[in-house]
């Protein structure tokens, strides 16, 4: 497994400091979820792990390789990174897409071999969108085209997968799809995947391991329930709330307070077999 990690990065853009002198481990073989408000810096910190935004200060090592001074080929077969967004040529096919996933594997000497179809096609066995592997992408459904990424990401063959919200505008059915083949892509092939998540609840379900990110600094980090507590998610993101167990999973659910108070059940009386709301 590749190691990864950040000694006192720092990131800006246009001389705007995003994460200030930030250190962190990501941990072997597991997942683990960004979470923070918005413009806390968990985007911004993910394209500095992975090699898509330079930093200012500090360093980001690969098994103890700063990846900014490895060949990129080298680096994407340990590292695949799947941004926020990504868009595709028009016309593009599902299985041009995840065979695109090959090229770091690629050389002047060596071109497409069977061993690249044969990853390629278990990609999008994996995945489940073998059947749309003639399809252009953009004929595809939001699940269907984000798990098509995923599958490309996957025949990079590596070790380490970086995903920026994957599950950013799918509806739920969709985003418990996607959650469901990352979380089995860990347990089965061992991938060690990190992904930027908005819903606590999604992150604390699927996550082995949480960073609460606020103000460019890492306010919390450890196991769901390590992190995920009232007080926490309070100063964090300034919502009160209560956590009670899943009723699922066991893991902690975030249930907010918010302003609408809970209102008193009204009285329910039968009348004439049917049923009569009572006056208070």
């Amino acid at each position: 497994m590749s190691n990864l990690t950040a000694s006192n990065l720092t990131l800006a853009y246009d001389n705007a400091c995003i994460i200030d002198g930030m250190s962190l481990t990501i941990p072997n073989g597991k997942i683990t979820a960004l979470v923070g408000p918005n413009g806390c810096g968990k985007s911004t910190l993910l394209r500095g792990i992975s090699r898509l935004l330079k930093p200012s200060g500090g360093t980001v090592l690969l098994d103890g390789q700063d990846v900014w001074k490895m060949p990129t080929k080298a680096l994407a077969q340990q590292l695949g990174i799947l941004p926020q967004g990504p868009t595709a040529p028009e016309g593009l096919t599902v299985h041009e897409l995840v065979a695109q996933g090959r090229y770091p594997h690629q050389s002047w000497l060596q071109q497409w071999s069977a061993e690249d179809e044969r990853i390629t096609l278990e990609a999008l066995h994996i995945t489940s969108i073998a059947e749309f592997a003639d399809r252009p992408i953009d004929t595809l459904s939001g699940g269907q085209r984000q798990r098509a990424w995923i599958a490309m990401t996957l025949a990079q063959d590596s070790d380490l997968i970086l995903l920026d919200e994957p599950t950013t505008f799918l509806d739920l059915a969709y985003q418990i799809d996607v959650l469901d083949l990352l979380h089995q892509l860990n347990v089965e092939r061992g991938k060690t995947i990190v992904m930027v998540l908005h819903d606590l609840n999604h992150a604390c379900r699927y996550a082995d391991y949480l960073i609460a990110v606020r103000g460019g600094q890492i306010a919390a980090h450890g196991g769901p329930s390590e992190v995920v507590t009232e007080t926490l998610v309070q100063e964090v993101f300034g919502v009160e709330c209560r956590i009670i167990p899943d009723p699922v999973t066991g893991t902690p659910l975030v249930v907010p307070v918010g302003r609408r108070k809970a209102s008193p059940i009204p009285n329910v009386e039968p009348m004439n077999g049917r049923l009569k709301v009572a006056a208070y």
